[in-house]
C-alpha cells in the first residue's frame, strides 16, 4: 500500500502515467494496481470448510501435531506351555507358495501338538476365516476338536467368523505374542519340514496338481516320517498309542 501511494505521487507531482513512474520507483505494475476484494470467495471458502473438519488431510498433513494416544490394555499373550496330553491343543498356520505360472497359493496347516499330527493342509488361492471353520468341521466328524486351537494375528485368524465358530464350539483361540513365532513352536516347525521337503523341492503346475502333491506329502509325514521327538515313530504311530487315529 506504500508504495502504490509512493507511486500516485510521483504521478500527480510530475505527470506522468502509472507505465513510466512504476519502472522509475522499481515497483511492479501489478502489485501497484492490484485491488483486493473482500467478501465472497467462491473458490476458496469450499477449500476451507473441508479443511476445518479434517485438518490432517492434505500436503501438510505429516506435520500436523499428533495428539498422545492413551494406552488401552492389550489382551493375555503369553507362550503357551508343552501340551501334556493329545487331541488337548492344535496349532494353525499360514504358509505361500506359487505355481508354475507364478500365480500364488496359500495353505492352511493344522497341527495336533500332542502327536505332532497334521490333520489336515488346505491349498487353495485364498484362506479365509470362513474357509478354516468349514475346514474345522469337516475334521470334527472323524475326531474330537481339542480345548485349544493356537494361533498368530493374521487376518484369517481374527475374523468374525472364526471367532464365532469358536464360541458355538467352545473352543479356545490362543493368540500368541505379536512377531513371537516361537510361542507357536510346533506349527512352526511343521512349517519349516513342510517347506523344506515339498514346497521347494515339487513344481506345481496348477491348484490341482498342488493339492494332490502336498495331500501326499502330509499322507507320508504322518504316516512314514520318523520323528526323534516321538522316539523315533511316526505321528500316526504315536497318535495310534495314546488313542488317537483318524
Amino acid at each position: 500500500m506504500a508504495r502504490r501511494h509512493v507511486v500516485g505521487v510521483v504521478q500527480d507531482g510530475f505527470d506522468v502515467r502509472q507505465r513510466r513512474a512504476c519502472p522509475a520507483l522499481g515497483a511492479a505494475r501489478s502489485r501497484v494496481r492490484y485491488v483486493r476484494v473482500r467478501g465472497d470467495d467462491p473458490i476458496g471458502e469450499p477449500r476451507r470448510a473441508p479443511a476445518a473438519r479434517r485438518p490432517r488431510d492434505g500436503y501438510r498433513r505429516l506435520a500436523v501435531r499428533r495428539k498422545k494416544r492413551t494406552r488401552l490394555a492389550a489382551g493375555a499373550r503369553r507362550p503357551v506351555p508343552a501340551p501334556t496330553q493329545a487331541n488337548v491343543r492344535w496349532a494353525m498356520d499360514v504358509t505361500t507358495d506359487t505355481l508354475a505360472t507364478g500365480r500364488p497359493f496359500r495353505t492352511l496347516n493344522i497341527v495336533e501338538d500332542g502327536s505332532r499330527e497334521g490333520p489336515a493342509i488346505v491349498v487353495d488361492h485364498g484362506i479365509s476365516g470362513v474357509r478354516i471353520t468349514r475346514e474345522l468341521d469337516r475334521l470334527a466328524v472323524t475326531r474330537p476338536l481339542p480345548q485349544t486351537i493356537v494361533v498368530d494375528n493374521g487376518p484369517e485368524f481374527t475374523s468374525r467368523a472364526l471367532d464365532q465358530w469358536a464360541y458355538e464350539r467352545d473352543v479356545t483361540l490362543h493368540f500368541i505374542r505379536p512377531g513371537q513365532p516361537v510361542d507357536n513352536a510346533y506349527v512352526e516347525s511343521f512349517n519349516g519340514k513342510f517347506r523344506d521337503e515339498c514346497l521347494n523341492e515339487a513344481v506345481f503346475l496348477d491348484l490341482l496338481d498342488a493339492r494332490t502333491k502336498i495331500a501326499a506329502y502330509r499322507v507320508d509325514y504322518n504316516t512314514v516320517r520318523p520323528h526323534s521327538a516321538l522316539g523315533d515313530r511316526t505321528p500316526t504311530e504315536y497318535a495310534t498309542e495314546i488313542g488317537l487315529a483318524e
